[in-house]
């Protein structure tokens, strides 16, 4: 088992396949065990187990704020 990918809120990513609407440009919005993903093209909502959404990432085309840990 590998280690998660290091996500971070705000990220942009590009997903393998595209979104019925024909975007395939994500923000993530939320982190955890599932990923919360909005399509930047219709602005749609996902909610995805991590195990699914980390795979199905193409690259990155920005990176959210990085947290200091404490």
């Amino acid at each position: 088992m590998r280690p998660p990918m290091e996500l971070r809120k705000g990220d942009v990513v590009v997903m393998r396949k595209p979104h019925p609407c024909g975007g395939s440009e994500w923000r993530i919005e939320r982190l955890g065990a599932d990923i919360g993903a909005v399509c930047l093209t219709c602005h749609r909502y996902i909610l995805m187990p991590r195990s699914r959404f980390e795979p199905k990432i193409k690259r990155f085309l920005e990176r959210g704020p990085e947290i200091a840990e404490m």
